[in-house]
């Protein structure tokens, strides 16, 4: 299902200049969810009219063809949040400098860590990454698991 309909949430979205960062589809057969989390490409902050203008593009395709995803669902529009995913080359160099919680097999599990920068010099990038003990690590894209912003509320 998500592969269905990621196509056509992308679409809907790239026509109003938003990017999609997550899609999540749950909810039950008989009302299903669509979780759509959007970031702009100017990189301001997401706003309201924003969400309200991507939920009423992405109704439309969704409407125009109710065998995609039935009549009768929720759809959720919002900003991908403080702890945001990072998926792309274009999310970790645009976060360079911040610290990023990371699973990955290379760092043997779930380590909080800087982004010191993405290098490309091999023709695949690869992350450069500092651990709290001032250790750097070199991975590619591929081994990472996961990967999403670290929000650290300070006292």
């Amino acid at each position: 299902m998500k592969q269905t309909l990621e196509p056509i949430v992308t679409a809907a979205l790239e026509s109003l200049g938003f990017d999609l960062v997550e899609l999540r589809v749950g909810g039950t057969r008989q009302r299903p969810l669509l979780d759509v989390r959007i970031d702009r490409r100017d990189q301001q902050k997401v706003t309201v009219d924003d969400c309200a203008g991507a939920s009423r593009a992405i109704e439309a395709r969704l409407d125009a063809d109710p065998s995609l995803f039935g009549e009768r669902y929720v759809l959720e529009v919002s900003s991908p949040g403080m702890e945001r995913p990072l998926r792309t080359e274009g999310d970790w160099r645009r976060f360079t400098g911040r610290k990023a919680n990371v699973k990955s097999a290379v760092l043997g599990g779930r380590m909080e860590v800087e982004i010191v920068g993405v290098e490309d010099d091999t023709g695949t990038p690869r992350l450069r990454l500092r651990d709290g003990k001032g250790n750097e690590h070199l991975l590619g894209l591929a081994e990472v698991d996961e990967a999403r912003l670290a929000f650290n509320w300070k006292p």
